[in-house]
């Protein structure tokens, strides 16, 4: 069945793959991106395909383009909360201003949308909320990516709130946590580096440099399967709380939950003994 889909941060990585694929498909896409020159070099022009020049972090500017796309396509069917990028630096080396700006687009981002589509899709009384996160969102054991974690922590929190607040509209909601995907997401248009480095982080820099070098341009991940996995689960009416994407990611939660099941077991005691 034709659906209309609005994306987020849609002119690179995976959210550049969802258009080519829904437009495929025949269905509606409503994209934006910070620029839109940006986005039509990379996406070009197609009837079923509404581009828009979007600040996430200005709530009049996510309404209008919420309102664009109802009045174009009558409805609104699927949201993708995709827009993000990542931030590297220990917690001491970033600034006030790295941290907050990174939660601005991350965090904030989404939520704008997910506050200017709601009325929409509850006067529908249907709709499927993907928010992007990272597999980052439930393991924070990267060295240098606090920040980055907790954008995306933060993500996998308001998403659980969400779909139990969504659930008697009939709204759908599901966070997808990737792994490492073939993108431009290591690439510097996606990824902040500290402005202050301290030398004495050797961890943190070998961790930067992994990922800049080494990573970057290797990772296991297919964007192309990844998306297709997504849509599959829309189109199926599936709609799982966590929907892992890559080997890696699946063996990362995979240690998260065993670590959590160890240390829950080793401190019990202690912790139920806290009652009155």
């Amino acid at each position: 069945m034709k659906k209309t889909w609005f994306i987020t941060g849609a002119s690179q990585g995976l959210g550049l793959e969802f258009i080519t694929q829904l437009l495929q498909a025949g269905h509606n896409v409503a994209a934006t991106s910070r620029t839109l020159a940006g986005l039509e070099k990379a996406a070009g022009v197609h009837p079923n395909l509404l581009s828009l020049e979007v600040d996430l972090i200005n709530e009049d500017s996510v309404a209008t383009a919420i309102n664009s796309t109802v009045i174009k396509f009558g409805t609104i069917d699927v949201v993708v909360n995709n827009a993000g990028y990542g931030q590297l630096g220990a917690l001491e080396e970033l600034t006030d201003a790295e941290a907050r700006k990174n939660f601005d687009v991350n965090v904030f981002g989404a939520l704008n949308v997910i506050r200017a589509v709601m009325p929409q899709l509850r006067k529908q009384g249907s709709g499927h909320i993907i928010n992007i996160a990272s597999i980052a969102g439930l393991t924070g054991n990267f060295p240098g990516w606090g920040i980055y974690c907790a954008t995306k922590f933060a993500m996998a929190g308001f998403t659980e709130s969400l779909a139990a607040e969504a659930a008697d509209f009939g709204i759908k909601v599901t966070l997808v946590l990737p792994g490492y995907f073939r993108t431009n997401f290591l690439e510097d248009s996606s990824l902040g580096l500290p402005q202050n480095p301290i030398d004495a982080y050797t961890t943190v820099r070998q961790s930067q440099n992994a990922h800049t070098a080494e990573i970057n341009g290797n990772q296991a991940g297919d964007p192309v399967k990844g998306v297709a996995a997504v849509i599959e689960t829309v189109e199926a009416g599936n709609a799982p709380l966590y929907l892992f994407l890559g080997a890696d990611a699946v063996g990362m939660a995979e240690q998260k939950i065993t670590l959590l099941n160890s240390e829950t077991e080793a401190n019990r005691a202690l912790s139920i003994g806290t009652g009155f």
